[in-house]
């Protein structure tokens, strides 16, 4: 428990750091790699060169010290935070670097500001916020070894298929090279792929989302290839490029809490752009093999046609189902998912599930709003840190 002078203190400090957060947070990263450069083996070289783990850690610290009092409040955002640790190969070792690190870049930005009885505080805040995620991340780890077929941490997996599922996205089929059983995982999880690029010093981890219903069999990724983008197609390049049946690569467990609830029977939309339909496909497909009569629509945006991977498989898949509606819009002949297209589409009685880029997401979860939809009915994730959604007031 904290007392309530540590409590105070650090709560006073929250104006300082929603305004000097991300400064505090860009300083904790640089020092922390200066002094432990294998840290870089772990962490997205892409989201540090482009700021966003900088801006998502910064909101992080910012929400405990409003909590502070409260931290039951922020256990949500712990847990989701937690899943993308447990896929990276987080360790609780790896905590108290960090705080080091975090206290000593708050002194920094923060000088003579930063008193003793400031660092004290936080130091004492910091122990009891990190023994929640290690605690409640040790749990994530159990439960994905208990499961059959499960591990922790990274296991050597072979890619027995690459399918080309449109200009810019590939498919990988993988398979554990143990030849252990498959465990079953949530549609919508994604796993952590690490590889070793010649001519890079670092092992670089992407997370891709599962794109099919789980079975037995394989897992797949289906990767889009960032080729215009530097250094975020670094990983893509090299799995489209160079990453070919029979080669080996390293992933850890399924993760993630952006999942279909199965246990619905209510409608569902499927609303996704670009290669947000990944996590989509897999909650589509699971519906359509295990409750083929569930109302379903599935709602797609991409750039153009050359660009819109899996439409022979959704239609494959509707015809399997009693009730289903698919449209899918091409942004580069001017078709865009308007209000009215979601009005004729979505499920205004079901939960609407919504994966692409940031400005997308913004943009159609104001539409649900606007439309009537609640907050509870949309369930929506990242690819990569969470970041701050601008959403209108409900």
């Amino acid at each position: 428990m904290l007392s309530q002078q540590t409590i105070d203190i650090v709560k006073s400090t929250a104006p300082i750091l929603e305004t000097r957060g991300t400064e505090i947070t860009t300083v904790f990263y640089k020092d922390l790699f200066a002094a432990h450069p294998e840290l870089l083996n772990i962490f997205n070289h892409a989201n540090q060169a482009k700021g966003r783990q900088q801006t998502a850690l910064a909101n992080t610290v910012y929400a405990a010290a409003v909590h502070i009092d409260n931290l039951a409040a922020i256990i949500p955002a712990v847990k989701q935070i937690g899943q993308k640790h447990v896929s990276l190969g987080i360790k609780p070792e790896h905590y108290p670097i960090v705080g080091e690190h975090l206290l000593g870049a708050i002194k920094e930005v923060l000088g003579d500001a930063a008193t003793d009885d400031i660092i004290n505080a936080w130091a004492e805040a910091y122990g009891v916020i990190a023994n929640a995620f290690i605690g409640i991340e040790e749990e994530m780890y159990v439960s994905a070894e208990s499961k059959e077929g499960g591990w922790r941490f990274f296991k050597d997996f072979t890619v027995v298929d690459k399918v080309k599922e449109s200009d810019n996205i590939t498919s990988f089929y993988l398979i554990p090279v143990d030849g252990e059983i498959l465990p079953t995982y949530e549609p919508g999880q994604f796993i952590t792929i690490r590889v070793s690029i010649p001519g890079e010093k670092y092992l670089f981890n992407r997370q891709y989302s599962l794109s099919k219903a789980a079975d037995s069999e394989t897992f797949r990724i289906s990767v889009k290839k960032e080729d215009e983008n530097n250094p975020e197609g670094k990983v893509s390049v090299h799995l489209h490029n160079n990453v070919n049946i029979g080669d080996t690569v390293e992933l850890t467990a399924p993760a993630g809490e952006f999942v279909l609830d199965q246990e619905k029977t209510n409608p569902a939309t499927f609303l996704s752009g670009g290669v947000g339909i990944t996590p989509m496909i897999s909650m589509f497909e699971t519906i359509a093999k295990n409750q083929p009569s569930r109302p379903v629509s599935f709602i797609y945006s991409a750039h153009n046609e050359n660009l819109h991977p899996f439409d022979k498989d959704i239609r494959t898949l509707i015809e399997t189902m009693d009730d289903a509606k698919y449209v899918a819009l091409y942004s580069e002949s001017e078709d865009f998912i308007s209000k009215d297209v979601l009005k004729e589409y979505a499920r205004i009685d079901g939960d609407v599930y919504v994966c692409g880029p940031v400005g997308f997401m913004e943009v159609m979860i104001n539409h649900l709003l606007e439309l009537g939809y609640s907050t509870e009915q949309i369930h929506y994730e990242f690819f990569g840190p969470a970041l701050q959604l601008e959403l209108m007031e409900v």
